[in-house]
C-alpha cells in the first residue's frame, strides 16, 4: 500500500465497516476486482478527518459505519465491463430498479474515473451507539435512484433528519457531499486531487 494510505480501522479505533465491494452484496452481485480483503483503506488525511467525524457523531449518540473508501482503478474498470454484460436481474431490484445498466453512468451514479480512486472519498452511514442498529436513511447503499438524492421527496421525516445529521457531521469535518448519493462524501482538501491509484486492497 502507498505510504500515505492506511486501513481506516488502524487509525480510527472503534470504527465499523462492511466493505461492500469485497462481498457479494453490491450492485455487480459479486466481489469486485482489487478488493482482496474486507477492509476499508484511504489516505491518512482521510483517516484523520474520519476520526474527527466519529467523535462528533458520538457526541450525538451515533457511530460511523463505512461501506467503501479507497477504490482501485481496476475496480472501476470492472464496473465498466459489467455494464456491457447482459442483464441478469440479480441486483436490479435493490440497486437500480428504474435504470438500465448504461443509465448508471448517464445519471452520474457510476463514473469511469472515481474520486474513490484518489483515496479521500468515503461511503458511509450512521448507527445508533446504544443499540448498534443502523439509522434509517430512506434507502440503502448504492440505490441508484432519485430517492437517494439529498433533499429527495417522499423520505420519512426521521430518515430525512438522519441524512441531514450525517451531512452536518461530515461537512463540519471537512467533507463535501455528493448531491445524488446521501452516503458519499469526499474531502474538500484531498492530498491527491489528480491521481487515480490502482494498488489492490490486500
Amino acid at each position: 500500500m502507498n505510504d500515505d494510505f492506511a486501513f481506516v480501522d488502524e487509525l480510527v479505533p472503534g470504527i465499523r465497516w462492511d466493505a461492500k465491494y469485497a462481498t457479494w452484496d453490491n450492485f455487480t452481485g459479486k466481489p469486485v476486482d482489487g478488493y482482496l480483503v474486507n477492509r476499508i483503506a484511504g489516505t491518512k488525511t482521510l483517516c484523520a478527518a474520519l476520526g474527527n467525524a466519529q467523535e462528533k457523531a458520538a457526541s450525538l449518540g451515533f457511530g460511523l459505519l463505512l461501506w467503501d473508501g479507497y477504490r482501485p482503478q481496476r475496480a472501476v474498470d470492472c464496473f465498466l465491463r459489467w455494464v456491457d454484460q447482459p442483464e441478469d436481474g440479480r441486483t436490479k431490484l435493490w440497486h437500480y430498479p428504474n435504470l438500465d445498466r448504461a443509465g448508471m453512468f448517464a445519471k452520474g451514479y457510476v463514473a469511469a474515473k472515481s474520486g474513490h480512486s484518489r483515496g479521500s472519498t468515503v461511503d458511509l452511514t450512521l448507527y445508533h451507539l446504544d443499540t448498534g442498529e443502523l439509522a434509517a436513511m430512506g434507502g440503502g447503499h448504492d440505490l441508484m435512484d432519485p430517492v437517494s438524492h439529498h433533499g429527495a421527496r417522499g423520505i420519512p421525516p426521521a430518515d430525512a433528519a438522519n441524512r441531514r445529521r450525517l451531512r452536518s457531521i461530515m461537512e463540519d469535518c471537512g467533507f463535501a457531499a455528493y448531491e445524488r448519493e446521501w452516503w458519499h462524501y469526499g474531502l474538500k482538501d484531498e492530498p491527491y486531487p489528480d491521481t487515480y491509484f490502482d494498488f489492490p486492497i490486500a
